[in-house]
């Protein structure tokens, strides 16, 4: 393995903040065909994969999607290119002989244990949302991840069925006007890591 450039530790990590505006340069399927097949690579305990993404653009689905925002972030996702809603698949274990083909028995070990399979589905989704928001930046793009909105009212909204829970908004695109705020500061060394 190398180190990553320079310009890519910028661009993935120091360099790297939450985008809140965004211009109207469009984000076109390829790129969020890329997205994803990037940040599906990365790895998850049993390889259970239980992130699942949807993709809205402007127009109906949008005006569906921005009415569970936060009142806050309502103008930057209704105004962004593209939005990713992510959620996490509470029946992820029904692939695992295919995900795990050499422990396909593993499906049944989640589907007899609801507190098992709820959490590991609500860690390792998280897991892959970070993974995914570096993928949108690996892509070019700027990301808008976001909390604020009404879990219930989205997913009744866009998954009635119940299988699948959203844990995170992501607003793409190429920044726009005063996207960045300030750099915040980081908590210090010495405040974060020991040594045993």
């Amino acid at each position: 393995m190398s180190p990553l450039s320079p310009d890519a530790r910028h661009a993935m990590f120091t360099g790297a903040r939450t985008a809140n505006t965004f211009d109207d340069t469009p984000v076109t399927d390829a790129e969020l065909t890329r997205i994803w097949e990037l940040a599906r690579w990365a790895p998850t305990a049993a390889n259970s994969q239980p992130l699942r993404v949807l993709f809205v653009r402007a127009g109906e689905g949008r005006e569906r999607l921005v009415k569970h925002m936060d009142e806050g972030n309502r103008a930057k996702t209704g105004s962004a290119p593209a939005v990713a809603v992510l959620a996490a698949d509470t029946r992820f274990h029904e692939h695992i002989p295919a995900v795990l083909p050499y422990k396909p028995q593993l499906k049944d070990t989640f589907a007899g244990n609801d507190a098992l399979r709820s959490g590991t589905a609500s860690f390792n989704a998280t897991l892959q949302a970070g993974y995914f928001i570096l993928a949108v930046r690996a892509e070019g793009l700027a990301a808008g991840p976001m909390g604020g909105f009404d879990a219930a009212g989205m997913d009744a909204e866009f998954f009635p069925d119940g299988r699948f829970h959203s844990i995170l908004v992501v607003n793409i695109g190429h920044p726009g006007k005063d996207a960045w705020r300030p750099r915040l500061p980081r908590l210090a060394h010495d405040d974060v890591v020991s040594w045993a």
